[in-house]
């Protein structure tokens, strides 16, 4: 169905809009009772008790507090463990781990202008609530719906479903007004229909005193509202624009509007639903007002009522979204307060313009078109899930085993410590219900790295201590106090760019900077309060007389700053090549979220060459198209079958009909969700208990009724199969032109029986098909058979995903204002922690030369891709996307706290010393090098593992931050240091270097 009425439109983070379900049942709330009970009083009984056992009462606040923490985090994995959902229901996934798609549509801010009226944030949350109604009537379904900025709505659909995507954003963007007036006739309007006369082509309205009095409105595309000789109504015929941007010839009719306060609109409307015309036989919508909406209309039909002396008639116009749909003439007053609204409708069209007007019309309208259209498949979900806790799982062991062999006793309890961080992190995000994306997942992977870094500023400080003769607990005790203000500012700093993320992403990054501002926050409390902890035990309690550790890298005498010519010489010639690089490539260094346009993901059944794909798009597409192999682990066999396009296009309709040209041979045909079908058996009793219950679903029904067994080759949601089926029933025709069944969808229920896709996607290869008695077995094979032919017909795209120009030129300017913004509050906070100006200066200059070597990376990387060493490394054309300003963010956040330690070492030298100087700043270097590399190498070492095994969805960000780790550890000693050196020394003059001390 093209859409409603053959074209007739009827139309971060802020709350989420989720209808309320059925009542919580007394078991739950007592299930949530006692589990809040446990968690607020046992951990505390629990420390106490621990502190007593140990003779350590001064630890058991301290450690009833890592236990309360620790059961909160679990509380959400306990709840749905015991109501026997699975622990794992705890985790939303975001549509790029478990599929569906993302809108994003562009209130009409020009249309609200028109209407006088001021766009508020009040406004678009109203909006937000309205198309809640809409998408989500009765709160059953998981569709996240929120404002993004000012002007925003963003609404997140679990599912691919093309046709399913297609009937939501029909239901989005239909303004859904409803309005009952009078035609202007000659006899009643004289006056109005001369002014109307004088108006030019392009003005549609006649107002007095500033409020509308008539207006002239368009016949709704493929109605027509005939002219009866003598009715006397006005008629005009100009071009105008249709909802595809078209000027086409439209024909429009002088409608007459009644003061406000006689309006008749769907305001007023309390009820509509489906019923059946009958004189046509046909589905209609039937309507009832209000009490004041049927005095209203009750009053406006008696005023135009048939003239008692020549049964003169006035015709009563139906305007859906300011479009005349009928006009039937007026033979009398509607004093029922209600009546039908007829035509040519099918049933899915009656139900869902009923659905729209029982909603409320959209307070303001929306762009038809959404400004951004992010779809991935359950499968390329799932494999992308698999890939990321793959990363998650190999980085993790690869991070303890390095830290317990190097630091031993140490290195297991930072190890201890990083198994509560990373507890504290999925609790933290499953409690406050934050969806897990595939960044997200890379900001975990991430948090694994940059949490040990903490333990190693404190285990280094340990070994300092250790070295100068200290007790096992002033070692602890002035290891921890030292290294706190390092460990502080450093944690700071990221979380600063952490909060700059999540203001300028999009969902999936927002994602990332979540579980990275949760990581930072829960390394910092997991080092220094549990750890804190075990150390105390272990040394009251004598389990260890010192804390041995591996021998490490000692540095002395190293004049660093002897280099900086050199090396600044270095770091210059890498950043011209980068960026002249960078310059040859122009555009083609940018994604489509930064440029505007399409990417799409699809599938061959056949393997194929990369060079022929390429050929087929070069022949059919106006414009460059990028094009990359992707390689999905569950398909390894398969290489060669899927491909991404990127394209500046950002037509949809468009791209998907280029794409069908170019692969229409049959030796490159797409794949598809080809559906086979079982048996169709009766449903025994036996087989009625192995329905699912679901809310608002009578089960009873389908006992006598028909089974069928599905299989499909991609998985599929049960509600859309359920759909799908429901609409083959409903084109089976019955008497006259009225459909056999009238509303199917009651008449089918499916189940899920074997899961495919992302775990908890609830996507099934496998499903049982169920229908009523009132379905005869014949009907049923009927709708199946077309099901099937349907589905094989329609190529499946795994991802589709869409910007508009404006977005593209919109996220430029975000990402740079998110770096300028990072770096200047960066600037601020060190000048407020070190008192100097000048050291805000120079962590900054080290922060844009690791920011540009990492920028001429990305064209770089994407040029060596197509030679034999790119082939070797892994590199792919890489993209600057909302995923790379993410590295970059990070990279700041992580380099910086590297120069931060070095700093916070300069001021612990310097003293009350006035002056910082050239030995004071070698010195620093020297003794904090150790720490540097152990830091840098922990980090790579997680990066690296993304980078192999994280999948293509987060291939740049990984290869941004490998390169950014080394320019960052690379900067901090020759870019920081020499920037900081000129600074304190342009107008003080120095003393010789002397020989630096060990």
């Amino acid at each position: 169905m093209e859409g409603l009425f053959s074209g007739l439109t009827l139309l971060q983070a802020a709350p989420v809009v989720t209808e309320v379900p059925a009542a919580t049942s007394s078991t739950d709330i007592w299930l949530m009772g006692i589990i809040a009970l446990c968690v607020v009083t046992l951990p505390f009984v629990l420390g106490t008790l621990i502190g007593n056992a140990l003779r350590m009462k001064d630890i058991s606040f301290r450690l009833s507090t890592v236990i309360f923490a620790t059961a909160l985090a679990l509380t959400p994995f306990i709840y749905h463990g015991v109501r026997g959902e699975g622990i794992w229901k705890a985790i939303p996934l975001g549509i790029d781990l478990a599929g569906g798609t993302n809108l994003v549509y562009q209130i009409d801010t020009e249309a609200v202008k028109a209407d006088g009226k001021t766009l508020d944030i009040d406004m678009v949350e109203r909006l937000v609530q309205a198309i809640g109604k809409r998408l989500n009537p009765s709160g059953a379904e998981e569709i996240t719906i929120r404002r993004v900025g000012r002007d925003r709505i963003e609404i997140i659909i679990p599912g691919a479903d093309k046709d399913i995507v297609e009937q939501k954003k029909r239901l989005i963007t239909r303004l859904g007004s409803l309005e009952f007036a009078i035609l202007a006739n000659a006899r009643d309007h004289a006056t109005l229909i001369s002014r109307a006369n004088q108006l030019g082509e392009n003005i549609d309205d006649i107002r007095e005193d500033g409020k509308l009095v008539a207006s002239w409105r368009n016949v709704a595309e493929g109605k027509t509202v005939s002219q009866s000789q003598g009715d006397q109504t006005q008629i005009r015929f100009v071009k105008r624009r249709n909802d595809k941007g078209e000027l086409v010839d439209v024909q429009q009719f002088l409608v007459v509007h009644e003061p406000a306060d006689k309006q008749v609109t769907g305001k007023l409307l309390q009820k509509a639903e489906r019923e059946i015309d009958q004189q046509s036989g046909r589905p209609a919508v039937g309507f009832r007002m209000t009490t004041t909406g049927s005095i209203r209309l009750d009053a406006l039909t008696a005023k135009y009522a048939p003239d008692p002396v020549d049964k003169f008639e006035r015709h009563l116009a139906i305007l859906l979204d300011g479009k005349i749909y009928s006009a039937p003439s007026l033979k009398a007053r509607l004093s029922s307060g209600g009546g039908q609204i007829t035509g040519d409708f099918n049933s899915k069209e009656v139900d869902e313009l009923s659905g729209v007007l029982n909603a409320g019309a959209l307070e303001v309208p929306l762009v038809p078109t959404p400004i951004s259209e992010f779809t991935i498949s359950p499968l390329l979900g799932a494999d992308v899930q698999q890939k990321g806790i793959l990363a998650i799982l190999l980085s993790a062991a690869a991070v303890f085993i390095f830290m317990a062999v190097y630091y031993l006793v140490s290195g297991v309890i930072a190890d201890l410590c990083l198994v509560l961080n990373l507890i504290l992190v999925v609790g933290a995000m499953a409690f406050i219900d934050a969806t897990f994306t595939l960044p997200g997942l890379a900001g975990l992977v991430l948090t694994i790295g940059m949490a040990v870094d903490a333990n190693v500023l404190i285990y280094e400080r340990f070994r300092e201590e250790i070295a100068r003769g200290a007790s096992l607990r002033m070692t602890i005790q002035n290891g921890f106090d030292k290294a706190l203000s390092a460990i502080v500012d450093g944690n700071i700093t990221s979380l600063i760019t952490a909060v700059i993320l999540f203001m300028i992403g999009t969902d999936q990054v927002k994602g990332f900077a979540v579980s990275l501002f949760i990581g930072l926050t829960a390394s910092m409390f997991a080092i220094l309060v549990f750890g804190r902890i075990c150390f105390d035990v272990i040394e009251r309690k004598r389990l260890v007389k010192t804390l041995a550790m591996m021998p490490t890298i000692k540095l002395s005498g190293v004049d660093f700053l002897a280099m900086r010519v050199p090396a600044i010489l270095f770091s210059a010639t890498v950043i011209i090549i980068g960026l002249v690089t960078l310059g040859l490539r122009g555009r083609e260094n940018l994604d489509i979220d930064f440029t505007g346009g399409t990417m799409v993901t699809l599938e061959f059944q056949k393997p194929q060459e990369t060079s022929v794909v390429r050929e087929k798009l070069d022949d059919k597409f106006p414009t460059p198209v990028s094009l990359e192999e992707l390689r999905i682990n569950s398909e390894a066999a398969n290489a060669g079958t899927r491909f991404r396009i990127r394209t500046n296009l950002v037509d949809r309709p468009q791209v998907r009909t280029l794409i069908n040209d170019a692969f229409a041979a049959p030796e490159m045909a797409l794949s598809r969700a080809e559906m086979t079908y079982g048996e169709i058996t009766p449903v025994t009793p036996d087989d009625a208990k192995t329905i699912r219950n679901r809310p608002g679903t009578n089960i009873d029904r389908f006992s006598g009724g028909q089974r069928v067994p599905l299989a499909f080759t991609n998985a599929v949601a049960e509600a859309t199969i359920a759909e799908y089926l429901a609409e083959q029933l409903k084109a089976i025709p019955g008497t006259g032109n009225a459909p056999k069944f009238e509303s199917p969808i009651g008449l089918v229920l499916v189940d899920g029986v074997k899961e495919g896709g992302a775990a908890g996607s609830g996507k099934f290869t496998e499903l049982v098909a169920r229908v009523t008695s009132d379905v005869p077995p014949a009907d049923l094979a009927t709708a199946l058979k077309s099901l099937a032919t349907q589905l094989a017909n329609e190529p499946i795209f795994d991802e589709f995903n869409s910007f508009d120009t404006s977005v593209g030129f919109e996220t430029q300017l975000n990402a740079l204002a998110a770096v300028l913004l990072s770096l200047i509050a960066i600037v601020v906070y060190i000048w407020f922690r070190f008192e100097k100006l000048y050291f805000g200066f120079a962590a900054v200059a080290a922060l844009t030369h690791d920011a540009l070597v990492v920028l001429g990376s990305i064209a770089v990387g994407a040029w060596l891709s197509q030679t034999p060493i790119g082939a070797i490394l892994g590199l792919e054309d890489f993209k600057i996307n909302m995923g790379f300003i993410a590295a970059i963010l990070t990279i700041i956040g992580y380099s910086l706290n590297d120069t931060i330690v070095i700093f916070d070492r300069i001021r612990e030298i310097k003293g009350k010393n006035p002056n910082i100087t050239y030995d004071m700043i070698n010195l620093s270097v020297n003794q904090t090098m150790s720490r540097t590399i152990l830091t840098a190498t922990t980090v790579l070492i997680v990066v690296v593992i993304l980078y192999i095994f994280g999948g293509e969805g987060i291939h740049t960000f990984a290869y941004s931050f490998i390169v950014g780790t080394i320019a960052g550890t690379y900067s901090t000693v020759f870019i920081a240091n020499p920037v900081l050196y000129w600074l304190v020394s342009r107008n003080a003059p120095q003393p010789a270097p002397a020989k630096v001390a060990a």
